[in-house]
């Protein structure tokens, strides 16, 4: 199985295992999401274990290891990406598998179970038509200052959605062209999205512009900007400008 076949099929399961959670009754709300945080995550971690036992591995949901920094390959997970709106029985949340070789976000897979669709960063993606009048992603519960100057400055349409996958993956999906985040994020939460986005044909980068690069002793990945290579340079310079 190769990389991309296992980053898909990891995801893909993991999702389902989170479905039959969701269906089963016995949680509810902060619990159920609390429950799906460490199912998949000890489904995902026993699944790398078994096929990559190489590799090393961030996630959100482990205590981190050192030794990971090391490493030339590392897999960075999100076991379930949206907790809040997995809880709330919604559809945008998400589950992020991704492997970075030196640093580079190569190989990604994110599922969105409950649309019943994984995006993987197989070749040959063909991105849909853009909308007349560009949308930007925002956070349904704290949008971004500088996504929202930026909004403004482009007469954006604002379209507030949950999990950081959910929304990279809906300009993959024709239901939005932007996406720019400011309000700090980790690297499980935007490498499997970016390493998608980027075999898509998308541009992916920091708000500066800078790439996006992974397995640092500080996880932290505070900003970026998904959205199509013909729009990056003229949002890059609004950042600026609003800054």
């Amino acid at each position: 199985m190769t990389d991309l076949e296992l980053a898909a099929h990891i995801a893909q399961t993991a999702g389902q295992l989170l479905l039959d959670l969701q269906s089963s009754g016995l949680f509810a709300g902060k619990s159920l999401g609390k429950a799906g945080d460490r199912v998949a995550n000890a489904f995902i971690m026993e699944a790398l274990k078994s096929q990559r036992p190489e590799d090393a591995v961030l996630s959100e949901e482990e205590q981190d290891n050192a030794e990971r920094l090391a490493a030339s390959r590392v897999w960075i997970v999100d076991p379930l990406d949206g907790t809040r709106e997995y809880g709330e029985a919604r559809t945008d949340w998400a589950v992020h598998i991704a492997l970075a070789i030196n640093h580079a976000p190569a190989i990604g897979a994110v599922a969105l179970p409950g649309l019943g669709v994984t995006l993987t960063s197989a070749p040959g993606f063909v991105l849909p038509a853009r909308a007349a009048k560009p949308r930007m992603l925002v956070s349904r519960t704290r949008p971004a200052a500088e996504a929202l100057s930026v909004a403004r400055a482009l007469d954006a349409e604002l379209v507030a959605m949950g999990s950081a996958g959910a929304k990279a993956m809906a300009i993959l999906r024709g239901e939005a062209d932007i996406y720019l985040h400011s309000g700090g994020q980790y690297e499980w939460d935007n490498c499997a999205p970016a390493a998608v986005a980027l075999a898509a044909g998308l541009h992916a980068s920091r708000m500066n512009g800078a790439p996006l690069t992974y397995n640092h002793a500080d996880p932290f990945l505070p900003d970026l900007l998904i959205c199509r290579h013909e729009d990056a340079q003229h949002i890059l310079n609004l950042i600026k400008q609003t800054a």
